[in-house]
């Protein structure tokens, strides 16, 4: 008798202890990362990226290029009803640093003007075309720079199996994912990242969850 009470207090003890770790791996806080796409929208391969990311339940930043929006307001409410964020990428994709202040807050102001026409609400994010920005802007049209620590360069190579390479090779947490929404190969190659990285543990934020306190 005293054994098999022994033995039963032993199987509790197991499931308790089981029980505990999973508890503890489910409170483990997963690394986060942001994908990021710039250039769009792009009205065959940001429509299919956005279906890609919806399914997958990932949120991802779009910096979009003024000029790029007329014909594709409905891609861009679609971007934002789906709550991810969007942000600016200038009117012209223009060097900043090799603008006039007067030229270079005209090309922000009118590529805010299209987005807030569509969501209603102020842009607060900017991407600098070619990560050059002038001090100072940030501050006199209120929208916060973000750059990138993981380059892709997936619009030199446009073969989606080196830009999978790339990334699920050389990301760590609280990287910022650069990539294009206006290639075939940069958005196949983008959701088969997002499946490897979430299969590996990685949680996918938008840059607002990331680098905001």
């Amino acid at each position: 008798m005293l054994y098999l009470v022994c033995l039963i207090l032993k199987a509790g003890s197991g499931r308790e202890a089981e029980e505990a770790d999973g508890a503890i791996t489910a409170g483990v806080e997963k690394p986060k990362i942001a994908i990021t796409f710039d250039d769009g929208p792009h009205p065959v391969w940001t429509p299919k990226l956005l279906e890609g990311l919806k399914e997958r339940e990932v949120l991802a930043t779009f910096f979009l290029i003024g000029s790029n929006i007329d014909g594709n307001e409905t891609v861009v409410k679609e971007m934002y009803e789906n709550g991810h964020i969007v942000g600016n990428h200038t009117f012209h994709h223009v060097e900043m640093t090799k603008l006039s202040d007067e030229k270079a807050t005209e090309e922000i102001r009118m590529t805010n003007e299209k987005i807030s026409a569509i969501t209603g609400e102020p842009v607060s994010f900017m991407r600098p075309p070619f990560g050059a920005w002038q001090k100072g802007l940030e501050k006199e049209m209120q929208v916060l720079p973000v750059n990138w620590s993981v380059d892709t360069l997936d619009w030199t190579t446009k073969n989606a199996d080196e830009i999978v390479n790339k990334v699920v090779t050389e990301v760590k947490e609280n990287d910022i994912i650069l990539m294009h929404d206006c290639y075939e190969s940069s958005v196949n190659a983008a959701l088969r990242i997002v499946d490897i990285l979430k299969e590996s543990g990685y949680e996918f934020v938008t840059v607002e969850e990331l680098i905001l306190p």
